[in-house]
This record gives structure tokens, C-alpha cells and sequence, in this order.
């Protein structure tokens, strides 16, 4: 089976599963079946894009590209994932001994 991802606008709106019989065409046979829209190939051994396409994905061309969370620290080009800060971990606040405990 082949995989399209549709694109509007940059951004991934939709996967679609084809028929590898219609793998080469695979956007027309879409588009015949009244899915119009760009379609772009993805793969999920990386072969086409990088890695495979997700529904708010980017698409630049090329390279499908996770949905850009919030908070993050850049986009690590090796890993093709975004940079999280590490998460603050709270030390707990020892209580007070309560008069009315002791």
C-alpha cells in the first residue's frame, strides 16, 4: 500500500492509503475520486519526506516536519524533532510540624 499526504497550505490536512496498483498516479487516482487537493507521497521507512506525514505536520517541499510544539527550544536537524526544555521537577516542601499533630 502507498500513502499520500494531502497538503493545503503547507500543512498536512489528511493520509490517504492507495493501492500500490495506483502508486505512480497516486494524486490523479485522488483527484478522481473527488479528493481534490495536493498530494504528496510519504513513507513510513522515511524513503519520501523525511518521515511519514501526520495530520498538522508541515510540509516545505521536501520534508514533512512535526507539528511545531509550544514551548520549544529549536528544531534538532539530526534527530528531525523539535527540542524541549527538560521538565522542572518540584522538590517536595516538608511541612511544618502542627501543634495540634505533635
Amino acid at each position: 500500500m502507498a500513502h499520500f499526504a494531502k497538503i493545503e497550505n503547507g500543512i498536512v490536512t489528511n493520509v490517504a492509503v492507495v493501492d500500490n496498483a495506483h502508486e505512480a498516479t497516486g494524486e490523479a487516482f485522488l483527484n478522481g475520486l473527488g479528493l481534490d487537493g495536493t498530494w504528496v507521497q510519504t513513507s513510513y521507512n522515511a524513503n519520501t519526506g523525511k518521515k511519514f506525514a501526520a495530520i498538522s505536520d508541515t510540509f516545505d517541499g521536501t520534508s514533512f516536519k512535526p507539528a511545531e510544539p509550544e514551548g520549544n527550544l529549536g528544531f534538532d536537524e539530526e534527530t528531525w524533532s523539535w527540542i524541549m526544555p527538560d521538565p522542572e521537577i518540584e522538590e517536595p516542601v516538608e511541612e511544618e510540624p502542627n501543634a495540634e499533630t505533635v
